[in-house]
């Protein structure tokens, strides 16, 4: 009998596709925003339109800089997959407002899956966005995550948004 995967499996699967796009040297990284069952928009890590990208310099400004990683997102050349997403789904004028966000990371020297955790910057786009989950790989594992943004709110309401149990390029699960 053939496994079908369920809609969260099936939807992070096509976010992996998508993260095969990623000009970053490090990692791949893909997201995908489905709405009401239809997927609306997607994303994956690169530089904006019409630049040059790190692939295409064949090396990461970051690194020649020695900035250490998780730091100084500014000085990077490319863009979050998450916000990329978001960014195409504004191009093309459809709301993300009520949807979830698929995200996929790996590593692109290794190919160990990635916790694919969204970082403070990205994680603030998808509550003011109005997505309502998130759904990651987890590295090393056979399962993905799930958050509810609502979850992030309540939590940064009580506490301060470094006390965020789930970070990006954090090792926990």
């Amino acid at each position: 009998m053939v496994k079908r995967p369920n809609k969260d499996e099936y939807y992070l699967n096509i976010a992996r596709v998508v993260s095969t796009r990623s000009t970053c040297l490090k990692v791949l990284i893909g997201a995908i925003i489905v709405k009401e069952d239809q997927i609306i928009a997607a994303g994956y890590v690169g530089a904006p339109r019409q630049t040059t990208s790190s692939l295409e310099h064949g090396f990461c400004l970051r690194k020649k800089l020695d900035i250490p990683s998780g730091t100084q997102y500014e000085l990077c050349r490319s863009i979050h997959a998450e916000q990329n997403a978001i960014i195409n789904a504004a191009r093309a004028g459809v709301s993300v407002l009520g949807g979830d966000m698929y995200i996929f990371g790996e590593n692109r020297e290794t190919g160990d899956i990635l916790n694919a955790y969204p970082c403070f910057i990205c994680k603030k786009m998808l509550i003011n966005a109005g997505l309502n989950r998130v759904i990651t790989s987890v590295q090393g594992k056979t399962y993905l995550k799930t958050f509810k943004v609502e979850t992030w709110v309540n939590e940064w309401q009580k506490y301060d948004i470094i006390e965020d149990k789930y970070q990006y390029g954090k090792k926990n699960s």
